[in-house]
């Protein structure tokens, strides 16, 4: 058997350029004379924007600090040992960058048991041990604490998650085996698997404390020092920690099957991540802590060698740093500053756009419209959103006032945007409405503001092609709804110059989002995928298919709502809007099903119908049954995901080819963050590629083996 310093080794030769974090071991004597102690800190000598990672050599380190503190325990010469972070990080986990290396069963399991072995030592040792969570702990981080007697938390930390289900992987260092054992199933469920996959919801302190990982909370400022003065009172017995007894019956039963009705909703069976997690957290039911560590082990190990994890990498990788780099933006130093804010339209969208540019860039902002009722409607909505901040304690009441004062509406355009810097419309979706209001803007505005649109399928050259200057035209397509989407495709038009390009990337930055640059071309990216997806599937319908059948056909995508269902939250009548958009340039693949019409002619809302008789699940509409003109072509749920996914893999391919995007990792970007597609497709074209879709329909993979994939 190898040692666990041997696999350390061997693992640390695969990873060459891991950051390496040390693990530095002070002595000093506790307050109140409870003795001599030791305290590791783990710092990997970078500030807190470089978070804390465990890599084989960071492992290692830790393991070198513990063969230290366990001779003094051994010898009497310690009471105690407790392990910190650097200000403002504890650790965030295992360095996924090493993971990503890794191309054998054996490496992946020697990760997972590397980490056992050093962490279980910290509940051998011969005295008491104490985590004190004073930052940002995450993944492998959280588990090293797990292993301790004991553990503090600070009020002030930000971030504290299990997030691996989200990844692809499972909490493979303790957090399945020992989390439940500490909290209850319940909670532990709630932490592992329903955090994780809306999202990756973070805990904050005062929520690690309640859910009873933290035995203590206290102060950011003195964390530390309070800390110590509580453990010195734990040790000389003035203070006993009381844990309630976990219930390992029925309760722990039902938290793992709630577990997974959460994932069945969340990724229909398509990820087998949260579901491996709830098989160890069941099994961990009898407190049989070793089992659960060699559980983990084989989970992690198999998940390594999937394709969902590598697509989960590859899809964060694309989040944390393509999405903060765009490919194509031109040098920021040409961008223009921005000191006011127009927005033609006080409709819901602009009204939410307003909010946006008010809140991130804070600066005044203008809305116009065609009546002074639409007008006031708008900005009472701005005010009305700025109350609830307000309200929930988000901004203080001097925040609000400067906010709401900020925010104007104006039914002339010359009296509105005569100083401003940046102008975006969002008026109805039809070209000669917005080159009119385009042309009125142009005649009021100073020679320097940049014209925006938020058309989402309507060419930005034409737009602009009436205009005395169309290059400071360009394309800023938000996402519904606004707060909440990241994704904001920035269009260059035939004449868009690069200043006013920079400029569009550097208002998108500083409204926190992920700006993507795309061709002007038909729906640009988002809406043609989407477009072609529900084409097909309605397609499938109106030839002949159930509709349950063709919506339960792509069930195994684990998308996060189904195509009908999306249709809904778009509204039919958008969705034929760009339907017939898209089908005006290319009929011979976008198609204008004639039920959809149908369907919107008849002042529908959607195909389904919810009552509370069967849980508010939805249900063919009976009106839109009987509306519905099928053929006598009936698919399998198979041959249905077949046609859809061939359908998307040469749409991809098209788009690729016409240059729309600079590479696939840009339309995955924009299909994770504009329409919320699964890290464990890595967006979408990991899968394809996993699937055998790409080569069956364009002859090769979107991306080389080993990007989002096990490397060869």
């Amino acid at each position: 058997m190898s040692t666990t310093a041997e696999l350390l080794k061997g693992a640390a030769e695969l990873f060459p350029d891991e950051v390496v974090t040390s693990a530095h071991v002070r002595h000093f004597e506790l307050p109140a004379g409870a003795g001599r102690f030791a305290l590791i800190t783990l710092d990997n000598g970078f500030d807190h924007t470089k978070p804390t990672t465990f890599g084989p050599q960071s492992l290692a380190n830790l393991n070198t600090a513990i063969d230290q503190v366990e001779a003094e325990a051994a010898n009497g010469e310690i009471v105690g040992v407790g392990i910190t972070g650097k200000p403002f990080i504890f650790a965030v986990g295992a360095d996924l960058k090493g993971v990503e290396l890794l191309k054998k069963h054996d490496e992946a399991l020697a990760i997972g048991k590397g980490g056992h072995d050093v962490f279980k030592r910290l509940s051998a040792l011969a005295v008491p041990t104490f985590a004190y969570y004073n930052g940002a702990a995450m993944g492998g981080g959280v588990e090293v604490g797990l292993h301790c007697t004991y553990r503090t938390v600070s009020k002030a930390l930000p971030a504290f998650s299990l997030p691996e289900v989200f990844l692809g992987l499972v909490p493979g260092w303790g957090g399945c085996a020992i989390l439940p054992n500490l909290i209850g199933a319940e909670k532990a469920v709630s932490v592992i698997i329903e955090n994780s996959l809306n999202q990756n919801r973070q805990l904050k302190g005062k929520q690690v404390f309640e859910l009873g990982i933290a035995d203590a909370i206290f102060e950011g400022a003195d964390f530390l020092e309070q800390s110590l003065v509580w453990t010195a009172s734990v040790l000389k017995g003035d203070v006993s920690v009381d844990r309630p007894e976990i219930d390992r019956g029925e309760a722990w039963d039902q938290a793992v099957a709630k577990g997974r009705l959460v994932a069945d909703s969340k990724v229909h069976g398509a990820a087998p991540a949260a579901y491996r997690a709830l098989d160890i957290i069941e099994a961990a039911k009898d407190g049989d802590l070793q089992k659960g560590f060699d559980a983990e082990d084989q989970a992690l190990a198999d998940l390594i060698m999937g394709g969902e994890l590598r697509s989960g990498i590859y899809a964060f990788n694309l989040v944390q740093k393509r999405g903060k780099r765009p490919a194509g933006a031109p040098d920021k130093s040409l961008a223009r500053p921005v000191t006011k804010v127009g927005v033609v339209g006080a409709g819901l969208m602009a009204s939410q756009l307003a909010l946006l540019f008010l809140r991130r860039l804070e600066v005044p902002v203008v809305l116009t419209d065609i009546d002074q009722e639409r007008v006031d409607k708008g900005v009472g909505y701005v005010h009305g959103e700025i109350e609830k901040l307000l309200g929930k304690g988000r901004i203080n009441q001097d925040k609000a006032n400067r906010l709401k004062g900020l925010v104007s509406g104006v039914l002339d355009k010359a009296e509105g945007f005569a100083d401003a810097d940046f102008i975006i419309e969002a008026v109805f979706e039809e070209m000669s409405v917005k080159q009119k209001v385009f042309a009125e803007v142009e005649a009021v505005a100073p020679a320097h503001a940049i014209l925006a649109t938020n058309t989402s399928s309507l060419s930005v050259s034409e737009m602009a092609s009436k205009l005395q200057h169309p290059e400071r035209v360009v394309g800023f397509h938000f996402f519904n709804p606004v707060a909440i989407l990241p994704l904001l495709e920035i269009v260059r038009g035939e004449k868009t110059d690069d200043a006013s390009l920079a400029t569009a990337f550097g208002v998108a930055k500083k409204l926190k989002k992920t700006a993507v640059l795309t061709k002007d071309a038909p729906a640009f990216v988002v809406n043609r995928i989407l477009t072609r997806f529900m084409g097909e599937i309605q397609n499938i319908i109106d030839e002949g298919t159930p509709v349950a059948v063709a919506e339960k056909a792509v069930e195994p995508l684990g998308l996060p709502m189904s195509p009908l269902v999306l249709l809904e939250l778009v509204g039919p009548a958008i969705g034929l809007h760009v339907s017939e958009t898209l089908n005006r340039s290319f009929p011979e693949r976008f198609t204008v099903s004639p039920n959809l019409k149908a369907v919107v002619e008849a002042g529908k809302r959607g195909f389904y119908v919810y009552n509370a008789e069967n849980g508010f699940k939805p249900e063919l509409d009976p009106e839109v049954a009987a509306l519905l003109k099928q053929g006598d072509v009936v698919l399998t749920e198979e041959q249905a995901r077949d046609r859809v996914l061939d359908a998307v893999a040469q749409e991809i391919g098209l788009m690729l080819e016409e240059g729309v995007v600079a590479e696939a990792q840009d339309i995955d970007l924009c299909l994770i963050t504009g329409a919320g597609w699964p890290f464990h497709l890595g967006g979408i074209t990991p899968y394809l590629d996993r699937e055998g879709v790409s080569e069956r329909v364009n002859g090769k993979r979107f991306l080389a083996q080993g990007v989002a994939s096990v490397p060869a």
